[in-house]
């Protein structure tokens, strides 16, 4: 995608900020000081903004700071959802066997996941667990991966965070049986990191 004119504006002017020459230019603030500027915990002072301002150098570190943030949290955001684990999805289909009668359970084509209906008297339950050999079981109870359940037509079936027994459980969303909601909604259902559009 194509910068727009503002940010071309903005990117010429922090070039110019950034690659001034100042004589006996030092850091002029602290490491603590620019984090707590850049996560709104503690505002800069004029003088500070000042100093800030007047300093290439210690633009630069705000800026270094700045991005190693940006990085770690998109990092984290990674790890949390799976991809850091190597897990990006998984799938599973309806046999034609779960057709005829009340369906029960399903399980992704991979064995990582399998995906359980539980019929009461206030409706249907359904409930997505991990498989305890699956490679990253153990990563995800720990992390409590925030996971969702799609049917075959990209519909929402569940998302919630994993327990500490690798489940997550909530009511059946659809107003037909879950058997009937698959073989009307493409007879498959995808397992995704909640993050993951």
């Amino acid at each position: 995608m194509k910068p727009t004119i503002p940010e071309l504006e903005a990117r010429l002017q922090e070039q110019l900020l950034l690659g001034r020459a100042v004589a006996g230019d030092r850091l002029m603030l602290a490491d603590a000081t620019l984090l707590g500027a850049l996560d709104g915990s503690r505002p800069l002072t004029p003088a500070e903004r000042t100093a800030l301002q007047a300093s290439p150098l210690t633009l630069r570190r705000l800026r270094h700071l700045a991005q190693q943030r940006r990085r770690e949290a998109q990092g984290a955001r990674h790890k949390h959802c799976g991809a850091g684990a190597g897990w990006h999805g998984s799938r599973g289909l309806l046999r034609a066997a779960a057709t005829a009668a009340a369906l029960d359970t399903l399980r992704t084509e991979d064995g990582y996941w399998t995906l359980d209906f539980l019929q009461s008297e206030q409706g249907w339950r359904v409930v997505l667990a991990v498989v305890a050999d699956a490679p990253f079981a153990a990563l995800a109870v720990q992390q409590g991966w925030q996971v969702k359940v799609r049917d075959g037509a990209g519909s929402l079936i569940l998302q919630g965070g994993l327990d500490g027994d690798g489940e997550c459980e909530g009511a059946w969303p659809h107003a037909a049986a879950p058997a009937q909601h698959f073989q009307q909604h493409g007879a498959s259902f995808a397992v995704e990191p909640a993050g993951q559009d």
